[in-house]
């Protein structure tokens, strides 16, 4: 599977923050067997992203992107307007799964706003831009992942593992 990350931060863009996002969600794939084949960063600016996430999906290089940063209440955040912009279908299920789960952690997860779709044959992931929780983020979704992707790819075999359920037995 291969892997895009953008990391969405206008200090980090113009070098004035270290990104530590990126660098570590990229480990995180890496330790999981994806490849990760490109990674950027760019400014809080809508329009720029909406372009990275259109010319990345349509490039038909990556099964997935995940951007982080940019998900907040602030008024720069854009990742999700961009992601919404762009995207063809929403997957909301992996955004309020996340959100649950760091809900459970703190309360401040109320505050995402990060969404999940597709566009084209890629999955858009929007993961906060703190480390700690980007990952956290991160390992709610990465069991269902792979499954995601071949059902976007439309992988025959990506179904091999739903067996219907046993009709129960009348007595």
């Amino acid at each position: 599977m291969k892997v895009a990350i953008l990391t969405i931060s206008d200090r980090s863009s113009a070098g004035e923050r270290e990104d530590l996002s990126g660098p570590r969600i990229s480990q995180r794939m890496t330790d999981e067997s994806w490849s990760v084949v490109k990674t950027d960063i760019l400014p809080d600016d809508r329009s720029g992203i909406e372009a990275y996430l259109i010319e990345t999906c349509d490039s038909g290089q990556v099964d997935l992107i995940l951007t982080t940063g940019g998900t907040g209440f602030a008024p720069r955040d854009q990742a999700p307007e961009a992601t919404k912009a762009v995207i063809e279908r929403a997957a909301p299920g992996l955004s309020e799964a996340m959100r649950l789960a760091s809900l459970k952690k703190t309360p401040h997860a109320m505050l995402s706003r990060g969404v999940t779709g597709i566009r084209a044959r890629t999955l858009i992931v929007n993961l906060p831009g703190s480390p700690r929780a980007a990952s956290e983020n991160l390992d709610v979704i990465l069991p269902v992942l792979e499954h995601a992707i071949a059902l976007i790819r439309d992988d025959p075999d990506a179904e091999a593992g739903h067996q219907p359920r046993p009709k129960p037995r009348l007595a």
